[in-house]
């Protein structure tokens, strides 16, 4: 939503004409919008557009120069026990010695600390997350060993048993097979149904379409945010890819180079 007036608790996000930069050089600039409680809103727009950057900010690890972020009614590092992040799973090490089940484990940790032992409680949170995203037999088995899916869904899991009330995915579906995608949907459903915001950074449109209430298009500054139907357009489309957008069939945009 991009309305000003009336902001309230159920707001999970709000943009104010946000300018995020890197050593004081705005990479992004004039972001403006809202995402309500168990709403879904897509980034799109090309690589090197900026919506990586816009996740990092939201979490308070890109300064904010203009404008303004809040998250959950205030400031994005206040906020961050109650927001989940889930990175694209070939960033990762995947010699880094740990189990699925562990990786899951670390979504308790916003709220027991890392001093403190996780309780039963904790670790039944993790089981139940893996199990709702298909994986608890695979609990015991070292992450870097799952298929890029599984690893994925495992990445999905730590969110899930964080019980976050705002969650950002980075490109959750690069790369994986049909069966894991369905999964994530499910599990992102589910999650919607409980109040949970989402904002997920993708390329597929088909997935706008399907999951998104709205899109947010990105390319350095804002080319649209609003509600699918009128922001995945191949005006906008073609604005936003700087002019390689040529129409939208379905749910494909046909690209050419210049």
């Amino acid at each position: 939503m991009t309305e000003t007036a009336g902001e309230t608790g159920t707001q999970a996000l709000v943009l104010r004409q946000a300018a995020v930069a890197y050593d004081r050089t705005p990479v992004l600039e004039g972001i403006d919008g809202v995402v309500e409680a168990g709403e879904s809103v897509a980034l799109i727009g090309p690589n090197g557009a900026g919506k990586s950057t816009l996740l990092k900010a939201i979490l308070g690890l890109v300064p904010v120069v203009r404008g303004s972020i809040t998250v959950l009614g205030g400031p994005p590092a206040a906020a961050r026990r109650q927001v989940a992040y889930v990175p694209q799973a070939d960033t990762l090490d995947a010699e880094f010695p740990v189990t699925a089940g562990q990786v899951a484990l670390m979504g308790r940790y916003p709220h027991v600390g890392w001093v403190r032992r996780p309780g039963r409680a904790d670790r039944l949170a993790a089981a139940a997350a893996l199990e709702e995203v298909g994986l608890a037999d695979h609990a015991r088995e070292r992450f870097g060993t799952l298929s890029g899916g599984q690893r994925q869904r495992v990445l999905l899991a730590r969110a899930i048993a964080q019980q976050a009330r705002l969650l950002l995915l980075d490109e959750p579906f690069n790369g994986i097979d049909a069966a894991s995608e369905e999964l994530l949907l499910a599990a992102l459903r589910r999650l919607r149904g409980t109040g949970a915001a989402v904002v997920v950074s993708t390329h597929d449109l088909a997935l706008a379409h399907l999951f998104c209430d709205e899109v947010c298009l990105l390319n350095r500054h804002q080319f649209g945010f609003g509600p699918v139907a009128t922001t995945l357009t191949p005006e906008l489309l073609r604005a936003t890819y700087g002019g390689h957008a040529l129409q939208l069939r379905g749910d494909s945009v046909i690209l050419a180079q210049p």
